[in-house]
């Protein structure tokens, strides 16, 4: 069976099960990506982070957004180079609602530019009622 090409990047991420925030991309283009992940209460940070009232840590929303925003778009850019990880470098989020247990998060991303390895997007990310989450600017280098 083949794999659709947005699955295949999804499944060529250099993340293990534990700690890969991409569940499918909509959409992806050498401008643009889009994709979604849910937030399952099974998540191990759910149980610490808040006790008694989970929310999705911050940081973790900003690895999502760094997972779709810059490591699928930046291998979609890079298909003729072997990427094997794209690090972010640099990032300014702000936060505008808590994601609890159970809860799709879309993340859409804006190519600013692309060049020598270095990707910077705009990013935001909204709830799965289109409830702005978060937003900001981000960028990453690719590694080999």
């Amino acid at each position: 069976m083949l794999l659709d090409p947005l699955d295949k990047i999804v499944q060529n991420l250099p993340y293990g099960a534990g700690f890969k925030f991409v569940d499918k991309l909509l959409e992806i283009s050498d401008d643009r990506v889009v994709g979604i992940y849910r937030f399952r209460e099974s998540e191990p940070f759910f149980q610490h982070h808040f006790i008694n009232n989970p929310v999705v840590p911050g940081v973790i929303l900003t690895e999502c957004m760094a997972q779709i925003g810059l490591a699928c778009l930046g291998s979609y850019l890079n298909k003729d180079e072997a990427i094997k990880s794209f690090a972010m470098t640099e990032n300014h989020v702000v936060f505008l609602k808590q994601v609890q247990p159970e809860t799709t998060v879309i993340v859409s991303a804006v190519k600013k530019y692309h060049r020598f390895g270095k990707l910077k997007v705009l990013v935001q990310m909204l709830d799965e009622n289109e409830n702005k989450v978060a937003e900001g600017w981000m960028s990453g280098m690719s590694g080999s």
